[in-house]
């Protein structure tokens, strides 16, 4: 058993390319791992089995992509149910989803859309975590969209809509700098603004990923693709976060284009150096 605090605070995402790494007798060391909620929900399937005996040794989150919070459709009570269902059988250390909509009349999309930072949809979305947690019967931590496009009316910035929303429902954040990034060069503002505006208390977990640049006629857009290691702007968006707060479990993702296992726990072993050099330099202020 390892008792580094920072190694312990730091995971990856396991995805299906490494799922059966991770169940071998020489599973590779991580502080946790993060499943997208959704690919386990069958009870029976030999994924679910896997991520069991997984379960057993390392702390797992439940990272969901399915809720559609932010949609005008009622909450789908069978996926609900299913989510239930999955976090009563593993007992996660986090259970996420996303400040988002994708899905309309039941029909759902590929997708996760951006809202109106509207009081229509501040009541909306506060009305759904509530429900959410109500069910689970534990907080939903709310994950910080990145966008390529806004509304032009809006009753509020995105770091107050999602303050409110966080007061509101007592529910907890989960702090995504990688779309803090990329969201601030698509839309023109300042990260530090975003995130002076931010709870320290209420983050609960921080992601950490790659983005990719796109050069269209009408200008750049850059893209969450989780494809990439993580930018050094992130990167120092992360060191100074740590300063300022501590630490919370903090996640490398990598989604598209997975690489060889090695690359993704070299980008975790330098998140918890980050995370020891932040140590190291507070108890020497403290001597």
């Amino acid at each position: 058993m390892i008792h580094d605090c920072a190694f312990q605070q730091v995971g990856v995402g396991l995805r299906a390319p490494h799922l059966t790494l991770f169940a071998g007798m020489e599973a590779p060391q991580v502080g946790w791992l993060e499943v997208h909620s959704e690919n386990y929900f069958n009870p029976e399937s030999p994924a679910r089995q896997t991520l069991r005996q997984i379960a057993e040794r390392f702390p797992i989150s439940c990272h969901g992509i399915g809720l559609s919070l932010g949609s005008a459709d009622l909450l789908n009570h069978r996926h609900l149910t299913q989510l239930k269902h999955l976090v009563d059988d593993l007992q996660p250390m986090a259970v996420s989803d996303h400040l988002s909509w994708s899905s309309v009349n039941g029909q759902y999309l590929n997708d996760l859309l951006p809202i109106p930072y509207t009081e229509e949809a501040l009541n909306l979305v506060c009305d759904k975590i509530s429900q959410v947690q109500d069910t689970l019967g534990r907080q939903l931590l709310l994950e910080n969209p990145s966008s390529y496009l806004s509304f032009r009316h809006a009753d509020y910035t995105e770091w107050d809509f999602l303050s409110w929303v966080q007061q509101r429902t007592g529910c907890g954040l989960l702090l995504d700098l990688n779309n803090i990034y990329v969201s601030s060069f698509n839309h023109g503002f300042d990260c530090d603004t975003y995130l002076a505006a931010i709870n320290p208390a209420a983050v609960k977990e921080i992601h950490l990923a790659g983005f990719t640049v796109k050069k269209l006629e009408q200008g750049e857009v850059w893209i969450d693709t989780h494809s990439r290691p993580v930018s050094e702007p992130v990167w120092q968006l992360y060191r100074n976060w740590v300063r300022q707060h501590g630490a919370v479990p903090t996640l490398i993702e990598w989604d598209l284009d997975i690489p060889p296992l090695e690359v993704l726990l070299g980008e975790a072993d330098k998140a918890r150096q980050i995370l020891r050099d932040t140590e190291a330099s507070h108890e020497r202020r403290q001597a």
